[in-house]
């Protein structure tokens, strides 16, 4: 797998420009292209002929051109486009025609609420689609990715390429991967067997007895100082608890001061 072509999607958040600035840094050490994208729908009154989608579109488009021309693109080549539709049925649907790695999402988006990790855009985004994304902290910096620390509580990967965005980040940065198995009570035998196309990528593993992964992550990334967190999607997984209304309260995940890896299903 090749990290090369990266998504943003644009809500009205003040952090967009930061944000934006992040993706294009992160697609440099790539070489990749970075597309940004704005969804808007469009709602029509009963009765009203007027057409809006074409003044709606020029908004939305000019809006993003604004937005990019406050970044320093550094020669990455930043693409831009709109499009009108639901959100995340566009979303799968723009991954897939553009051939997308990696998605690239702000945590809180159009969320005024202070103690919201995740806002609702992001939050269905990675919790209705299946591409890996990477949730990037509001404010932060990039730089190079050496730690990664990855929590799992199953090591059991069916699929085969599951593990590829980890792996072009790990080449990318010689990162060093940190594996933390969690015994959850809905442990299974066979869950901590470690696949070898895992423990290819994985320097340590320590293990660890938690309620959720979640738990688990919260007693140990402090003793890992990593600079990217990464877990998986599973259909009642890491974030199940937190994301039953497409929202994750701060008081829940204290790692907003980390970027996020949520590789898509490993079953």
């Amino acid at each position: 797998m090749n990290m090369k072509n990266i998504l943003v999607p644009v809500g009205s958040s003040t952090n967009a420009v930061n944000h934006l600035q992040y993706a294009v840094d992160f697609a440099k050490a790539f070489d990749a292209k970075v597309y940004v994208v704005q969804v808007y729908n469009v709602y029509t009154k009963a009765g009203t002929m007027i057409k809006i989608d074409h003044i709606l579109e020029r908004e939305s488009y000019e809006f993003l051109k604004r937005h990019v021309s406050q970044v320093d693109t550094k020669g990455v080549d930043v693409i831009i486009k709109t499009f009108k539709g639901k959100l995340v049925d566009t979303i799968e649907l723009i991954c897939k025609s553009l051939d997308i790695d990696l998605i690239l999402l702000e945590p809180r988006t159009n969320s005024m609420r202070d103690e919201v990790y995740l806002g609702k855009t992001s939050g269905k985004i990675i919790k209705q689609t299946n591409i890996p994304a990477l949730i990037v902290p509001e404010g932060y910096t990039f730089r190079p990715i050496i730690y990664i620390l990855m929590a799992l509580k199953s090591a059991v990967i069916k699929k085969n390429d599951a593990l590829g965005p980890l792996k072009v980040i790990k080449n990318q940065f010689k990162s060093i991967v940190n594996l933390l198995l969690v015994k959850t009570p809905f442990h299974n035998e066979g869950d901590f067997n470690i696949s070898e196309d895992l423990s290819e990528i994985v320097t340590n593993t320590t293990y660890s007895e938690n309620a959720t992964t979640f738990q688990g992550v919260l007693e140990h990334y402090k003793d890992n100082d990593p600079d990217m967190l990464c877990v998986v999607r599973r259909k009642r997984g890491f974030f199940t608890k937190l994301w039953e209304k497409n929202t994750i309260l701060k008081k829940d995940f204290h790692s907003s001061t980390l970027p996020v890896l949520v590789l898509s299903g490993l079953k």
